[in-house]
């Protein structure tokens, strides 16, 4: 594989796992089917902050489908598969990322956040809802004060559930956490503007790779 080639492989897995992230905040809020296991993926990712490659961050590529076909949709042409909800998820993710990124204080009050939830998983064997939990309180205590609140559409009577506003806020702080990867990767606003095809090409070769339909 050449280093271009590479670099948009590394960066897509970011990219990818921002996408699911952002594409299951509207299915929940929304109240529609969605996919339990990408749930858990995405959250997860949250705590994996030692993993030897990208792919491991969120266990193995299988786990993120949804964030690369959510991310084809996003990009290609056809605008019919385009979805301005979850265009505007992200765009608002990767904002708060860059701002955040720019507050070594804030990062590191993250950190420790996030090291005491791995901590808590190696000793108290937690839930996935407990885990969904404990991340929804990082950014509501963390992220939201410090920057614009994401407007999250969808059934007030669903998103007025704990359980769901919980999911919720740990997605978004599981999009941020793909943000700060895809930045660390050389993931640059401009790359989704002026590379979109060698994006799109990527994607489609690692859903390819799968065995995934596009």
């Amino acid at each position: 594989m050449s280093s271009n080639k590479h670099r948009f492989y590394e960066s897509n897995i970011a990219l990818a796992g921002l996408c699911q992230a952002a594409s299951l905040v509207k299915h929940i809020a929304r109240g529609k089917e969605f996919d339990h296991q990408a749930l858990v993926t995405s959250t997860n990712s949250v705590i994996i902050t030692d993993s030897e490659n990208t792919e491991q961050v969120f266990g193995d590529l299988g786990q993120i489908v949804l964030g690369y076909k959510t991310l084809l949709a996003q990009l290609n042409n056809e605008s019919t598969k385009k979805d301005v909800e979850v265009t505007r998820y992200i765009a608002n993710l990767l904002s708060i990322e860059r701002k955040l990124s720019a507050n070594k204080k804030m990062m590191a009050s993250l950190g420790e956040r996030i090291s005491n939830i791995q901590r808590q998983q190696l000793h108290l064997d937690q839930t996935d809802s407990q885990l969904q939990s404990n991340l929804a309180s990082i950014y509501t205590d963390l992220i939201s004060p410090e920057s614009r609140k994401i407007q999250v559409a969808g059934v007030p009577a669903i998103l007025q559930r704990p359980d769901n506003q919980h999911k919720v806020r740990a997605l978004l702080l599981a999009g941020i956490r793909a943000a700060v990867l895809w930045r660390q990767l050389g993931g640059k606003r401009r790359h989704i503007l002026f590379n979109r095809q060698q994006i799109l090409d990527s994607a489609e070769h690692t859903l390819h790779h799968l065995n995934m339909p596009i």
